[in-house]
């Protein structure tokens, strides 16, 4: 009866053991999951903590003992890369949106050009006889002259006699006044061929009409400049001959001047005749000129790759001299308002872009979109984007990065992946000085690979420190990149 006793109150003793155990495993339990889960929040799985493939649907270590780290209920990427970021966390990583809008957006092409003469204000001083120069008055090459000017006076026989020739012509007619209407007519063909022919040799005006009141003839021609400008050339010399045709005096007009710009093949097709123009000119930085684009040439010079473009500029004072150098900048518009963000809301991945679209509060989504015109400032987006949507345009590379880890871990949490860690036996071979394990493994069936000798990376130099060469080993590794194969896990066998 007594053993009966003891053994009843050792079974009682045990049971409230057990009892206690339990609600003090629960408490720990709770404690945990409250220390682990704040603010209620569930935990939906464990990821490395090294960023490596593979989750955990329980709390555990790595191969180097690091824990896992937690992820909560809606903290996790879903499999489209968005991501859920707290207004604690908008706030400390700086995060600041812009709406995609409609604008009036323009580019600047800018280039280099040089400053040329307007072609079509050039005039040359060409004499249509020979003669001789009697007397310069205007001698020196890049001397201004105005329209009308004396430039020189030349005696040309040539001249003399059909001047003579007209006045006995016209006596002629004065003489025949009361002959036969043929006979008048004859000679005053005579007169006006006479006439025509000192008018062709730019004879003036005022010297023909002394010639018909019955004046002596001129002895010498005086020449006069045909516009007003500068003297570009000059190759009178007073008493020099001249012959027919030879250029003796160039005279360029500066009141309005040429800017010949090198336009790069890419950007040719957004400039249009009559486009606006903004020219700088080194030797007056604080000045700009206003011009417009008058031709495009039919030309591309295949060395540059770039097609010269014509710009006129007004120059009354005569402050741009031919051969300066010139800085363009061409505005160009779109035919319309477009679809913009600014510029730092892309994120440039070199074979697309995208961007980061903010969608119901706190919730981040990555966006690839199609660009067109790029301004200053803002970027057109054709694709990806609606009016109103807003980007972000600080602290877009933080999120992008967090966006692409969750998506990861989302596509591997819903699809994993068969196989992504290898177990293998073998032999430690030999640690080599940049770190690297070789190691003589037998058959892989998880990479149908046969045996063979090859290089590992320890993930950590702690995996090898107790492990002398030689020693036959059992092993787990990942592929971290094509080619590179990371050893997690090594222990002796």
């Amino acid at each position: 009866m007594k053993q009966i006793v003891i053994i009843a109150l050792l079974v009682v003793a045990a049971a409230l053991g057990y009892w206690l155990g339990g609600q003090q495993h629960a408490k720990t339990g709770a404690d945990t999951t409250a220390a682990t889960a704040p603010e209620g929040r569930k935990i939906l799985y464990y990821r490395n903590p090294m960023g490596l493939p593979g989750t955990s649907p329980v709390p555990k270590k790595d191969s180097m003992g690091m824990d896992y780290i937690p992820v909560f209920e809606g903290e996790d990427g879903a499999v489209d890369g968005s991501v859920k970021i707290s207004a604690a966390q908008v706030q400390k990583l700086g995060v600041r949106t812009e709406a995609a809008a409609l604008r009036d957006l323009s580019r600047p092409i800018r280039t280099v050009g040089r400053v040329e003469i307007d072609e079509r204000r050039v005039f040359v001083v060409a004499p249509k006889f020979e003669g001789w120069i009697e007397r310069l008055h205007v001698n020196a090459t890049g001397q201004p002259v105005a329209k009308g000017q004396v430039l020189f006076e030349v005696f040309s026989p040539e001249l003399v006699s059909a001047q003579r020739e007209y006045q006995v012509v016209a006596r002629g007619v004065a003489a025949l006044a009361q002959a036969g209407p043929e006979a008048q007519a004859s000679m005053r063909r005579m007169a006006d061929a006479a006439l025509a022919r000192l008018a062709n040799w730019d004879i003036s005006s005022e010297q023909i009409e002394r010639l018909k009141t019955g004046g002596e003839p001129q002895r010498t021609l005086t020449f006069r400049a045909p516009a007003s400008g500068v003297i570009l050339e000059k190759k009178a010399l007073q008493g020099m001959r001249f012959t027919p045709g030879e250029a003796l005096y160039q005279i360029a007009d500066l009141s309005r001047v040429w800017v010949l710009a090198d336009v790069f093949e890419r950007d040719i097709a957004a400039v249009k005749v009559g486009q606006a123009v903004e020219v700088g000119i080194d030797a007056f930085p604080d000045k700009v000129f206003a011009g417009r684009v008058s031709f495009l040439y039919p030309t591309l010079n295949p060395q540059t790759r770039s097609v010269p473009v014509r710009i006129e500029l007004p120059n009354p004072r005569g402050k741009l001299r031919p051969a300066m150098y010139a800085n363009v900048q061409l505005q160009v518009r779109a035919d319309r308002k477009v679809l913009a963000v600014p510029i730092s809301a892309v994120i440039d991945g070199g074979m697309s872009q995208r961007v980061i679209v903010r969608r119901e509060a706190g919730r981040f989504e990555p966006r690839d979109v199609k660009l067109g015109l790029r301004g200053d400032d803002y970027v057109e987006v054709r694709e990806g984007v609606k009016a109103g949507e807003q980007v972000v345009v600080a602290a877009n590379f933080l999120i992008d990065s967090e966006s692409n880890l969750r998506a990861a871990l989302g596509r591997m949490k819903e699809a994993p992946q068969a196989t992504v860690s290898h177990q293998a036996v073998g032999t430690l071979d030999s640690i080599e000085s940049d770190g690297s394990v070789m190691i003589t493994h037998e058959p892989v069936a998880s990479l149908n690979w046969p045996t063979m000798t090859m290089a590992f990376v320890p993930a950590n130099p702690a995996l090898v420190e107790k492990i002398k060469p030689g020693t036959p080993i059992r092993f787990e590794f990942v592929e971290r990149k094509p080619g590179e194969w990371v050893i997690t896990r090594m222990e002796g066998r």
